[in-house]
């Protein structure tokens, strides 16, 4: 679903994912509060449209403004168990890795997605782009379901 937010003038272009980091100190007091912090924290998500004949608004966070755009949630690729890994069923990561040379660590610890949750696995993906897991994990690529907004 789509929801209409305001994010910073350099991020607003189709396609640009994010994940949502909440409120920052200097959004307090903002006459745009509510417009802005419309979205879960913690989330990803992609930027599927901007808003026709938007104003850029001044804003303490952003240096050159935020304009209109609309988002959804967007699906998260990770890695976990290959025990877990079936299409439907749900998953959670196999927790923190210290190896962040490796080449499977941005999904072993991915953007948009915490380690205490449980994901809906909408497709596995296959092999993890490491040749061999430090930590001796056998893991599976997957892609997480978008969640729904509420």
């Amino acid at each position: 679903m789509t929801t209409v937010t305001l994010i910073g003038t350099r991020l607003a272009e189709e396609g640009v994912e994010f994940v949502y980091n909440g409120e920052s100190a200097a959004c307090e007091g903002c006459p745009y509060r509510s417009q802005c912090l419309n979205l879960t924290e913690g989330r990803k998500y992609r930027v599927t449209g901007i808003r026709e004949n938007a104003s850029t608004l001044d804003c303490a966070v952003h240096d050159a403004g935020v304009t209109a755009v609309e988002v959804e949630p967007t699906p998260v690729r990770a890695n976990v168990a290959t025990s877990s890994a079936y299409s439907g069923s749900r998953a959670a990561l196999e927790g923190p890795c210290p190896h962040t040379s490796c080449p499977s660590h941005e999904y072993c610890e991915p953007a948009g997605a915490s380690f205490d949750e449980e994901y809906r696995i909408d497709e596995v993906v296959g092999d993890p782009p490491h040749d061999y897991c430090v930590l001796d994990r056998d893991l599976s690529l997957v892609e997480f379901e978008a969640p729904e907004d509420s």
